[in-house]
C-alpha cells in the first residue's frame, strides 16, 4: 500500500522535490565567511536534497507517526543504509524525544563519523540522559579517537550534573592535550569542577581565563556559593565588577542566595536596588532569590511587597513565598497565600503542595491537611517530596494511625520517609513503636542520618532504655557524630541526663566541639534533675564566661533546679536576671517553676500572692504545683482556697477535679475524694488515662548498628 504512494511521488517532475535556494537559515549563516568545513558540507547537503527526495519528505516529519512511516518507506526501497539518511533520521527521533529508537538507527549507521557521533551525543544531551552522554563519548574515543570543543562541553556538563568528578578530570586532561580550549569548554570545567565540590580546582582553571565571560564568573561565583563560601562568593563579585563586566539574572540570583545565606539584608536590598536600577528583568530564578533572601533575612514583609508588586506572578515566584512563610515561622500566613482567590489560576506543584503540609503541621490544622492532600491527589502530585511531607503533617496532628497507613503505602522509601514516622511516633508517645520502626529501619538496610538519631534517642530517654540508647551512641561515635554535630550531642547528653547516668552526660558534653544555648540548657538541666544544684550553677556561670546568651529555656532549666534543691534565694535572684538584665517577658514554665520553688520551699502564702498577681490566667500546671506544695507542707486549709479558685476559673476541666479528689485523699478526707469524682461523673468529665512505661529487651530486636548499609 506504501510502495505506489511512493512511486507516484518519485514520477513527478524531479523540478518540484528541488530546493533551488538555501532556506532563510542556510542563508543565515552563509552571510557570513563560512569555513571550509562548512563550505563541503552545505554544498553536500544541498547536493543530496536534490538528488534524494527522502531528505525533503524527512524534513516534512512533524510527529512520529509521519516519521516512522518515511522510515518505513526507506527500509523497503532500500535508502536506510544512506549515511545522511541515517543521520537525520537520528536527529528527528531525538528531536521526538524517542532515544532508543534514535540508538538505533545511529548503531545501523557503518561508518558513522565525527558529525554522526555529535548528533547522537547532542539528543542524549538534551534529554537530560547524562549517563548515557558519558558513555557514549567514551565509546566515541575508542572508536575515534577525535573529539572537539563541542563533545568536550556537552560531556562536562554531564559530568557537572552526575557530580562525577573523575570523569570530568579525564575531560581536563584531554582537553589540555588537544589544546586550545574556547570559552565555553573553559568555563564548562569551572562549573564541572565547581558543581562537583572542588572549589580549589574551579578556581584555578578561572584564573587561567584570560577573559571570563559573564557565564564564566557567574559558575565561578555559584560555585563559591553552593559550597558553603559566600563570602568568598561576594568578594569575586565584587571583582567582577571592577573588571567592568555587567552581571545577568543569574548572576544577580547567585549573589542574592549569598547575602541570604550571610543573613546580610542590607547588601541584599542593595542589590534588588540595583537590578531594578539598571533595569534587569526579573525572571523566576531572580524573583524567587530575592523573595528567599528576604525571608531568611527576616523581613518577610518586604518580601511580600516584592511578591505583590510583579506584574506576573507564576507558580515559581508564589512557591517561593510560600515556603518563605512556612520556614520562616509565618504558617498562617502561608495558608493566606495558598488560598488567596487572587491567585487561583496558579496550578499548585509538589513543592507548593509540600511547604502547605508543613504549615498545616505547625499549626495542627488536620482539616486544612486534608483538604490539601485531597486536591494533591487530585492534581496527582504524590512524589517522595509531598509523601514526607504529609506523613509529618499527619504525625504532628496527633493522626499517628493515618501516618502509619500512608507510610505503608509508600513504595519507594527514603530516609526522610523513614524519619518521619519514627519523630512522629516519638511525640505521640508511642516510643516502643519509635524503636521498633528504627529496627525495621536497619534490618532493611538504611543508614540512620542526625535526624533519625536525634529522634530514638528521644524515645529511648522517654522509656529509659539506657542499654539501647548506649548502643546508638557507640554507633554516633564510630559515625563521629556527638562532635561534629550539635543536635546529636544535645540530645544524647539529655538521654544520658534522663536515664539518670550524669557522669556519661558530662563526658558527652566535654566532648562536644561546639555548643549552642540549647546544649548548656540541657546540661544545666540534667544536673538540676539530679540534684547536683551546685553543678548547674557552675555551668550557668561558666555559659556566662563564654558568653553564650541564655534563652528563657535556659532560666526555665536553672529555677527548676532550684525548686529541686531548695535554693529560694538563687531562684529570685535567676528569676530577676532573666526579666531585668535579658529583657524576657515571663512564659507560663517560668511562673509554674515559681511557684513549685516557693511551695516546695514551704512558703505557700508567698506562692499564693506571686499566683494571684501573675498577668496570665493560671492553668492546671499552675494549681498543681501550689497543691503539691501544700500536700507536702500539710496545708489543707491554703488547698481549699486554691481548689474553689481553680473550679470557679475551669468548671469544665476534669484534670481540676482530679486534683481536688487527690488533695482530699492526701489527708485521709476520702468521702470528699469520692464525692468529687462522682461530680466529674456527673458532669459528664473524663480524664485521658495514664500509662507506666516497663523496661523490655528492646536490644535484643536491635539489629548490629555497624552493618554495612545500602539504600534502594
Amino acid at each position: 500500500m506504501m510502495k505506489p504512494k511512493l512511486k507516484t511521488l518519485l514520477q513527478k517532475p524531479l523540478h518540484r522535490l528541488v530546493i533551488t535556494k538555501p532556506p532563510l537559515h542556510l542563508r543565515t549563516l552563509t552571510s557570513v565567511p563560512p569555513s571550509q568545513h562548512q563550505n563541503q558540507a552545505t554544498a553536500a547537503s544541498m547536493n543530496t536534497i536534490s538528488t534524494n527526495p527522502f531528505i525533503f519528505l524527512l524534513n516534512l516529519c512533524k510527529n512520529i507517526w509521519s516519521l516512522r512511516n518515511i522510515h518505513a518507506l526507506l527500509i523497503v526501497h532500500g535508502q536506510v543504509n544512506n549515511t545522511l539518511c541515517q543521520i537525520k533520521l537520528v536527529s528527528l527521533y531525538g528531536l521526538l524525544g524517542h532515544i532508543q529508537s534514535a540508538r538505533q538507527v545511529f548503531d545501523q549507521i557503518s561508518h558513522p563519523d565525527l558529525f554522526a557521533y555529535k548528533a547522537m551525543l547532542r539528543w542524549y544531551f538534551l534529554n537530560d540522559l547524562y549517563e548515557d552522554v558519558i558513555g557514549f563519548y567514551n565509546c566515541l574515543r575508542m572508536c575515534l579517537q577525535a573529539v572537539d570543543n563541542v563533545i568536550f562541553s556537552i560531556v562536562l556538563k554531564a559530568c557537572s550534573e552526575t557530580r562525577d568528578v573523575d570523569e570530568g578530570r579525564k575531560v581536563h586532561c584531554l582537553v589540555v592535550k588537544a589544546g586550545s580550549p574556547d570559552g565555553f569548554v573553559l568555563t564548562g570545567l569551572v562549573d564541572m569542577y565547581a558543581k562537583c565540590g572542588e572549589v580549589d580546582s574551579s578556581r584555578e582553571v578561572f584564573d587561567e581565563i584570560v577573559d571570563p565571560s559573564v557565564v564564566c564568573w557567574t559558575s565561578m561565583i555559584g560555585g563559591y556559593v553552593q559550597n558553603g563560601f559566600a563570602e568568598e562568593g561576594l568578594a569575586l563579585f565584587d571583582r567582577m565588577r571592577s573588571t567592568l563586566v555587567e552581571g545577568n539574572q543569574y548572576t544577580f540570583g547567585i549573589v542574592v542566595k549569598a547575602c541570604a545565606k550571610l543573613g546580610a539584608l542590607h547588601q541584599g536590598k542593595w542589590v534588588h536596588g540595583y537590578v531594578i536600577k539598571t533595569g534587569i528583568e526579573l525572571n523566576s530564578y531572580l524573583v524567587t532569590a530575592v523573595v528567599d533572601m528576604y525571608v531568611k533575612c527576616g523581613a518577610v514583609s518586604d518580601a511580600r511587597v516584592m511578591l505583590n508588586e510583579l506584574c506576573i506572578v507564576d507558580i515559581v515566584s508564589w512557591t517561593a513565598m510560600i515556603v518563605g512563610y512556612t520556614q520562616g515561622g509565618y504558617p498562617n500566613e502561608a495558608l493566606r497565600l495558598f488560598t488567596d482567590k487572587k491567585w487561583i489560576d496558579i496550578s499548585p506543584n509538589s513543592v507548593t503542595i509540600a511547604s502547605v503540609f508543613s504549615a498545616c503541621a505547625q499549626l495542627n490544622n488536620s482539616y486544612v491537611g486534608r483538604s490539601v492532600h485531597s486536591l494533591g491527589i487530585k492534581l496527582g502530585l504524590e512524589d517522595a517530596g509531598v509523601n514526607n511531607a504529609l506523613i509529618d503533617m499527619y504525625a504532628k496532628c496527633n493522626m499517628i494511625g493515618d501516618a502509619h497507613y500512608l507510610f505503608g503505602t509508600v513504595s519507594k522509601k527514603d530516609v526522610v520517609t523513614w524519619n518521619s514516622l519514627i519523630y512522629g511516633c516519638t511525640q505521640n508517645g508511642q516510643c516502643y513503636e519509635a524503636l521498633r520502626l528504627f529496627c525495621r529501619m536497619r534490618l532493611e538496610y538504611w543508614w540512620p542520618d542526625a535526624v533519625t538519631v536525634v529522634s530514638v534517642l528521644s524515645a529511648c530517654a522517654s522509656l529509659g532504655a539506657l542499654q539501647v540508647g548506649s548502643s546508638l551512641h557507640a554507633f554516633c561515635t564510630k559515625a563521629g557524630l556527638p562532635s561534629c554535630n550539635v543536635r546529636v550531642g544535645t540530645e544524647l547528653l539529655n538521654f544520658y541526663a534522663k536515664c539518670g547516668d550524669l557522669k556519661s552526660a558530662r563526658l558527652v558534653f566535654d566532648g562536644m566541639e561546639e555548643k549552642n544555648t540549647i546544649t548548656w540548657s540541657a546540661m544545666i538541666g540534667g544536673c538540676g534533675m539530679q540534684g547536683d544544684f551546685s553543678g548547674s550553677l557552675a555551668l550557668f556561670n561558666d555559659m556566662m564566661k563564654e558568653k553564650v546568651k541564655p534563652s528563657d529555656a535556659t532560666f526555665t532549666t536553672i529555677i527548676s533546679a532550684c525548686g529541686h534543691t531548695g535554693r529560694v534565694g538563687e531562684g529570685w535572684r535567676h528569676f530577676n536576671l532573666m526579666c531585668r538584665r535579658y529583657n524576657f517577658v515571663p512564659s507560663k514554665k517560668h511562673y509554674v517553676c515559681m511557684i513549685d520553688l516557693l511551695a516546695r520551699a514551704g512558703r505557700l502564702e508567698e506562692a499564693l500572692d506571686f499566683m494571684e498577681k501573675m498577668p496570665i490566667q493560671p492553668d492546671a500546671s499552675v494549681f498543681g504545683a501550689f497543691l503539691h506544695g501544700c500536700s507536702l507542707h500539710s496545708r489543707f486549709d491554703l488547698g481549699e482556697v486554691a481548689v474553689s479558685r481553680m473550679l470557679d476559673l475551669h468548671p469544665q476541666d476534669a484534670s481540676y477535679y482530679v486534683l481536688m479528689s487527690k488533695l482530699y485523699a492526701s489527708h485521709g478526707r476520702w468521702s470528699e475524694a469520692y464525692h468529687v469524682m462522682e461530680l466529674m461523673k456527673t458532669r459528664d468529665l473524663s480524664k485521658s488515662p495514664g500509662c507506666s512505661v516497663v523496661q523490655m529487651d528492646l536490644d535484643r530486636n536491635l539489629p548490629p548498628l555497624g552493618m554495612a548499609s545500602q539504600s534502594y
